[in-house]
């Protein structure tokens, strides 16, 4: 049977780039089309020419709903596994249904399952008790093959970054060693700026807040970055005035606007936002608000019977209403994919659209054209930066901070994230035929064994596999020692006389611990050169220094440590260890 619709070239793309993946490997994967770039065709397709069983599930009835849809408008009939629609039919060759169905009724799905299919798949955790991994490990038990697919307009997740470890286009996800994620593979990827570009989605017209903001900076977040609604409420409470501000401005720029939601921090904040809005033009949709309520609420705005529809983390996925034309974000969140997922709401196209106005009043800060790079900031000032590998020359984007010039003077990349090509005529190496990570680190802890540069989380070398002695241990034994002395190291100096290099580190309370190198000594320098030239600048530009005078042409770009270990000889203190990049439980330098 033909297809009733003529897929867009990148909807193709994604659907070729599956059945390609899925002939040579059953390791799991993703696609990732921005939202509104209709994910629901793709899946309706790949359902299509399926030959097998196939499940595809998401987490609101309304994604179930519109994936059904789809496939049903090829003349095709699927079945829907949904308590919230009020079916459970698991007969057909595709079913679409809702992940907390499925998981509450696992004993329905003992048939044997070619794929899944998971639509919004950045909801999928590694935990293995999770509902999407407990389905998962069912159907895998039907069949050795079975095939896990992904799609997302977003694919990270707070707590773990990305969900996939292996990109199509030649690099790994990922700033640290193997990590437990989701999925293997990202097989396909389109950015927004693509989809906008193009005229596939609306323009958003990015303002900035003309009023009072918000300042949410001083909340504490929990580990999703994340806030508590107690100190939330607590803060708004007293910004009764900005509230208002805020809406009143709302209210005034939306004179020429279609469709305006509105997203809150919390239900009290909502009611607030609501109290200030013109009541017979405004709906309040809630977590608590009864379904069929919301249903009407919802179907009245989309018929623009009420122009403002103000909710509270429950209309950021599965809500289409392609005539909105000014989101107004209220809440704050460090989630990347929750912010991507808001303004998303309002890029779909319609009729006599020019753009979708996009007002954030909570200082969120999120670049919407480039989800940074998918992992939690270091700090409030990283930004990305690019960032070549010395080893294979991969541009890799890590958090950092640059000069005024642009130039990159600190950076947070581990490990370069390229993937090495096989040689011709070579099979890629490694686990499962997959292509090998470049194995260069910006950072590492060394193995007194082998010298084997490792992960600075690694517990033992993977070179020689024996154990590395941990940082904290090194700090705390050296702390019970009445003849060691240990500096929290600010910063270092260097000097030079007769061929040696002198190298004073500074502790932050004003203690100083000092050795030298001879250079005229090849061990000596060699030693130097571990240490020092291996790391400098940031390990960008590892440097073999054979002069005295070229190491003080460019002192500014060597590392200092973060501690300096010395053990005390009959008239001065002997430096021994000192720890570069350290992460654990003490307080480095200059920190609080």
């Amino acid at each position: 049977m033909n297809a009733p619709f003529k897929l867009r070239p990148y909807q193709q793309e994604a659907v070729d780039a599956t059945l390609s993946h899925f002939r040579k490997s059953d390791e799991s994967a993703v696609i990732v089309l921005p939202t509104g770039a209709g994910k629901s065709l793709v899946i309706a397709e790949l359902a299509r020419l399926a030959r097998r069983k196939i499940l595809v599930l998401t987490h609101v009835k309304e994604l179930v709903e519109q994936n059904h849809a789809k496939y049903q408008s090829y003349g095709l009939e699927g079945g829907i596994f949904s308590a919230g629609l009020k079916r459970k039919e698991n007969q057909h060759q595709v079913t679409f249904a809702s992940v907390q169905s499925v998981a509450a009724n696992l004993d329905q799905f003992r048939d044997e399952y070619s794929l899944v299919i998971i639509d919004e798949c950045h909801r999928v955790s590694g935990e293995e008790t999770s509902q999407y991994q407990r389905i998962i490990e069912l159907l895998r038990q039907q069949n050795d093959a079975f095939k896990v697919l992904g799609l997302t307009a977003t694919p990270y997740r707070l707590a773990m970054g990305w969900i996939y470890r292996y990109h199509y286009r030649g690099f790994i996800r990922g700033s640290g060693e193997e990590q437990d994620k989701p999925f293997q593979h990202c097989i396909y990827e389109l950015p927004l700026s693509y989809m906008i570009n193009r005229g596939y989605l609306t323009r958003p017209e990015l303002v900035n807040a003309a009023v009072a903001q918000y300042d949410f900076s001083a909340l504490a977040q929990d580990r999703f970055g994340e806030y508590a609604e107690k100190d939330v409420n607590q803060l708004l409470g007293k910004h009764k005035r900005v509230t208002r501000a805020i809406i009143e401005q709302v209210v005034e720029l939306a004179a020429d606007r279609k469709g305006v939601m509105i997203f809150a921090a919390t239900v009290e904040h909502a009611r607030e936002i609501t109290g200030y809005l013109p009541e017979h033009e405004t709906a309040l949709v809630t977590g608590a608000t009864d379904s069929k309520e919301r249903d009407l609420l919802i179907q009245r705005f989309k018929q623009r019977q009420l122009k403002y529809l103000v909710n509270v983390s429950v209309l950021t996925t599965g809500f289409d209403a392609p005539h909105v034309d000014f989101i107004a974000i209220l809440r704050p969140t460090q989630s990347v994919s929750l912010y991507q997922q808001i303004v998303g709401r309002g890029l779909r196209l319609d009729e006599g659209k020019r753009d979708c106005l996009v007002i954030d009043y909570a200082g969120n800060r999120v670049n919407l054209h480039h989800p940074e790079v998918g992992e939690p900031k270091p700090n409030p000032d990283s930004e990305p930066v690019q960032v070549f590998c010395p080893g294979c020359g991969f541009a890799n984007i890590f958090w950092g901070k640059t000069d005024s010039e642009g130039r990159v003077i600190e950076h947070y990349g581990r490990r370069c994230q390229g993937l090495l090509e096989p040689a011709q005529g070579e099979e890629p190496a490694g686990q499962s035929g997959r292509p090998q990570q470049c194995d260069y680190r910006f950072r590492f802890k060394e193995c007194p064994h082998c010298g084997g540069e490792n992960d600075i989380a690694a517990r033992n070398c993977g070179h020689c596999h024996q154990a590395i002695i941990d940082p904290d241990d090194q700090l705390r034994d050296a702390l019970k020692l009445k003849d060691a002395m240990v500096i929290r190291c600010a910063g270092m100096t260097l000097g030079v006389g007769g061929g040696k290099l002198r190298i004073t580190y500074h502790g932050e309370d004003g203690e100083e611990l000092s050795e030298s190198f001879d250079f005229t000594k090849p061990a000596q320098r060699a030693v130097f050169n571990k240490l020092f030239g291996r790391r400098f600048a940031n390990s960008q530009a590892p440097k073999e220094f054979k002069k005295v005078d070229a190491v003080l042409e460019m002192q500014t770009l060597l590392p200092a440590p973060d501690f300096v270990i010395a053990r005390k000889q009959k008239h001065y203190w002997q430096v021994q260890e000192r720890i570069f990049d350290y992460q654990g439980n003490y307080r480095k330098a200059n920190e609080r």
